[in-house]
C-alpha cells in the first residue's frame, strides 16, 4: 500500500534546494558521503520530524514539530539527509547529516510500502532514549506538522535502536510505549561490597 507522504512547506524545500545548490555548503558539510558523491543530488521523501520529550510522562504521548528532514538522493540511493527548521524568520536550512539513520530511514520507508494498510510517514525522535523511529500515522488527511501519536499508529525503530528494542520491527505505539517507559525506569540501587 503506498505511503501518503505529507507535502513539506515550500520554504523548507526551497531552503534545502538552495543548500544543495551551494558548492560551499556541500563541500563543508560534516556528511562525508555527501561530500564524496559525484553527480546530481536531489531532496526526496520529505518527513516531518517530531520530538517526544518526556516518554515517562503519563497519558498520551506529547510531541512537537522540530523540522522537516529530506533524504538526499544521489543516484539510486540516499547518501545523506538535509534538515530544515522553523525559525522566527521562517523555514531555514539547518544541516546535512549522514550515518546509520539515513540508510535505516530508507529501509524503513521501503518496509512500510509493503504494509497492507496505508499510512502517513513521519519521523519521531525520542531523545531520552537516543532513539529515532519512523512513525506511521493512521490519519492520511492529517497535517504532517500536527498531531499526536494514536494507539493504532505504528512505530518502526531505526537502527541502531536502544538495547531491548528491535530495529525495523513495526510495532503499535500502544505495545511499544510500556517498553520505552520501562527503559527509563529508575536505576537500580548499587550496594557497596561488604
Amino acid at each position: 500500500m503506498p505511503l501518503h507522504v505529507p507535502p513539506a512547506p515550500a520554504p523548507a524545500l526551497r531552503s534545502v534546494l538552495t543548500a544543495l545548490g551551494s558548492p560551499t555548503a556541500v563541500r563543508e558539510s560534516p556528511a562525508a558521503a555527501l561530500r564524496a558523491h559525484q553527480g546530481p543530488l536531489s531532496p526526496d521523501h520529505p518527513l516531518p520530524v517530531h520530538v517526544w520529550d518526556d516518554v515517562s510522562q503519563a497519558g498520551p504521548p506529547r510531541t512537537r514539530l522540530a523540522g522537516w528532514r529530506f533524504l538526499v538522493r544521489g543516484g539510486e540511493r540516499a547518501v545523506a539527509a538535509a534538515e530544515a527548521r522553523l525559525t522566527a524568520d521562517g523555514w531555514t536550512f539547518s544541516h546535512f547529516c549522514d550515518g546509520p539513520y539515513v540508510a535505516a530511514t530508507e529501509r524503513a520507508l521501503q518496509q512500510a510500502e509493503s504494509l497492507t494498510a496505508p499510512y502517513q510517514p513521519r519521523l519521531l525522535s525520542v531523545p531520552e532514549l537516543y532513539m529515532l523511529t519512523l512513525w506511521l500515522h493512521h490519519d492520511l488527511a492529517a497535517d504532517g506538522a500536527a498531531g499526536v501519536p494514536a494507539t493504532g499508529d505504528l512505530l518502526v525503530p531505526l537502527a541502531p535502536a536502544p538495547p531491548g528494542i528491535a530495529s525495523h520491527l513495526p510495532q503499535r505505539i500502544a505495545d511499544l510505549l510500556p517498553r520505552l517507559t520501562l527503559r527509563l525506569g529508575p536505576a537500580p540501587l548499587l550496594r557497596e561490597p561488604a
